[in-house]
């Protein structure tokens, strides 16, 4: 195996662990935006992270980003850490874990479809035949949300649908900036435009939070959510884009349903329906066929 080989295959399996601790994040984050108002639980977790990254960025030998790249990241985080943060919150709290995570799952073909348009990436036919066939395992993941709970859940849905179009956009604008900027900088800088207003937003809600009523768990998952899915997961994402391209990164997320449904069938009991476990398929096929 090749230098190059080992680098990839590395990078692949760092992408497996990052999917892994947003599989989970989909169970831990429903049950700290139960336990505590949405908008602060995220200003919370976001704070967190954006004051860990800034420190690694700090610390951090090398190249920064000039100023006309800090301006263009700041922006980009307004996009994906600002709005994609807020369609996301507020549709978890809307529909189920599980469900959330495997409409994200989308992410790979809205990525694909916004890179190849901007003229980012030149999709090979199997990666249109793996979009599609996530696509169709959406459909039928949103179908039997439909099916299992009438129409109770279905804003949640759009608005989880809506994030993932935003994520898409978000993740193909880094693609020139995280080829001159360290990943750490460019977490940094971004989570920092996103941070800014969201902490307006949310500043109401703040001051009329009664912190004695927080438990030790709540914080827990509050830690989860800030370090290990917006710090650690946020790193190896970056440097995924970097290293492997905006599409095949983005294939990596299809692994989330799978932890995602299993981990809140077990803790939050949500059984999925038929239609999901055959969307969840359709959605890994996808991948699988992307990738091959």
């Amino acid at each position: 195996m090749t230098a190059l080989a080992r680098a990839s295959r590395s990078t692949e399996l760092s992408l497996v662990g990052m999917a892994v601790i947003w599989g989970v994040n989909f169970s831990v984050m429903k049950y700290g935006t139960e336990a505590m108002v949405p908008t602060v639980y995220n200003a919370l977790r976001m704070g967190i992270a954006c004051v860990i990254l800034l420190a690694i960025a700090y610390a951090q030998k090398g190249l920064r980003p000039s100023a006309a790249d800090r301006k263009r990241l700041l922006g980009l985080g307004v996009l994906g850490h600002f709005i994609y943060q807020m369609l996301f919150v507020s549709g978890l709290a809307l529909t189920r874990a599980g469900t959330a995570a495997l409409v994200v799952a989308a992410s790979p073909a809205a990525v694909a479809i916004v890179a190849r348009a901007g003229g980012h990436e030149r999709l090979p036919m199997r990666a249109v035949w793996g979009i599609i066939l996530s696509i169709s395992g959406v459909m039928l993941v949103v179908g039997g949300s439909v099916q299992a709970d009438g129409t109770a859940h279905l804003v949640g849905d759009l608005l989880i649908l809506a994030a993932v179009v935003i994520w898409a956009f978000y993740t193909t604008g880094l693609v020139p900036l995280a080829q001159r900027v360290e990943p750490a900088q460019v977490a940094a800088w971004t989570l920092v435009g996103g941070v800014v207003p969201l902490y307006f937003v949310a500043a109401p809600s703040i001051l009329k939070t009664d912190w004695s009523a927080v438990t030790p768990l709540t914080w827990g998952a509050v830690a989860y959510s800030g370090v290990l899915a917006m710090v650690v997961a946020y790193l190896v994402w970056y440097h995924g884009v970097r290293a492997i391209g905006p599409t095949r990164t983005a294939m990596f997320a299809n692994l989330q349903p799978l932890v995602a449904v299993i981990v809140a069938w077990i803790l939050l009991g949500e059984v999925p329906t038929l239609f999901q476990g055959f969307g969840a398929v359709a959605v890994l096929g996808g991948l699988y066929l992307a990738r091959r």
